[in-house]
């Protein structure tokens, strides 16, 4: 997967990730039974992303994103909104992600990097 990220920002485009994403990479070490060489990993790999902040506009995006899935009886977690909020501000964004429950939110432009290695 860095290989296409490298890629990526070979050909111009920006690659990174939002902190909400962040958080949940920490709680993946935290939780691991090698937490040493997975932070040391973790860190070693994420200094090459950039980094997105959650903000009140990604908040205010949330609420829409949340409020509508919920009318149409789709459900997914909180984070993941938060991050296809985030994910919808920035320009020509595309979301490189292994889940599927991001597919309910038709404005995300989706890709899967896994598929292709």
């Amino acid at each position: 997967m860095h290989r296409l990220a490298d890629a990526e920002v070979r050909k111009g485009n920006r690659v990174g990730i939002c902190t909400i994403v962040m958080g949940e990479l920490w709680d993946g070490v935290e939780y691991s039974e090698s937490r040493e060489r997975n932070a040391a990993l973790t860190k070693t790999r994420v200094k090459k992303l950039m980094m997105w902040l959650y903000d009140t506009p990604s908040a205010i995006d949330f609420g829409r994103i949340a409020a509508d899935l919920r009318r149409r009886g789709q459900l997914i977690q909180q984070p993941d909104i938060q991050i296809a909020a985030n994910a919808l501000l920035l320009p020509n964004c595309t979301l490189v992600t292994t889940d599927s429950d991001f597919r309910v939110i038709s404005a995300l432009q989706l890709e899967n990097w896994v598929a292709h290695e």
